[in-house]
């Protein structure tokens, strides 16, 4: 079995006290264009999904993990997204929610882990990702794991005021 366990992070299933963590990032409006979210999310809401949340990635077809520190603090979430068993692919999103807990390795280690979980466990062949052209910090997170980019798509996003372009990118299991 592969271990979500790293050095510094680890990964674990989100719990119901979980709610107040994932019910701040899923309102905080900074970060909406990260998962095109248009509309706020009740306590009530995330409560049933974090109920429902431990249900199996195949049936699921997504699997959420919190980031969490040494200190068993929340720092992140990480997400496969679109688990295409017959095509063996998905794609992975990830957000590290505080920016004093930004450039520190939490990413690219929580990154690490997942991917190597979604190879070696799910028996993958590929994962992809969708970041905007400006998320310098994510593009170059994904392609320091051996993402490539694969392709552009032009004004993708549109924020209310302009179009954003988005890159798609992927990493084939050798």
């Amino acid at each position: 079995m592969v271990s979500l366990k790293g050095n510094h992070i680890y990964l674990r299933a989100l719990e119901p006290e979980d709610l107040d963590f994932v019910f701040t990032i899923e309102n905080d409006t900074s970060l909406w264009e990260l998962s095109d979210t248009q509309t706020p999310y009740s306590r009530f809401l995330i409560k049933q999904y974090l109920e429902n949340a431990q249900q199996d990635i195949f049936e699921a077809k997504q699997l959420r993990l919190a980031i969490c520190d040494t200190d068993d603090e929340t720092v992140g979430l990480i997400d496969v997204f679109d688990f295409d068993i017959k095509n063996k692919r998905a794609g992975i999103g990830i957000l590290i929610q505080n920016t004093e807990n930004r450039h520190r390795g939490y990413g690219k280690e929580a990154l690490d882990l997942l991917v190597n979980y979604c190879f070696k466990t799910l028996h993958l062949h590929q994962v992809y990702a969708n970041i905007s052209e400006s998320n310098l910090a994510s593009l170059g997170l994904f392609e320091s794991n051996g993402f490539q980019k694969i392709g552009l798509k032009k004004d993708w996003s549109f924020d209310g005021e302009t179009y954003t372009n988005e890159y798609i990118l992927q990493r084939i299991n050798d």
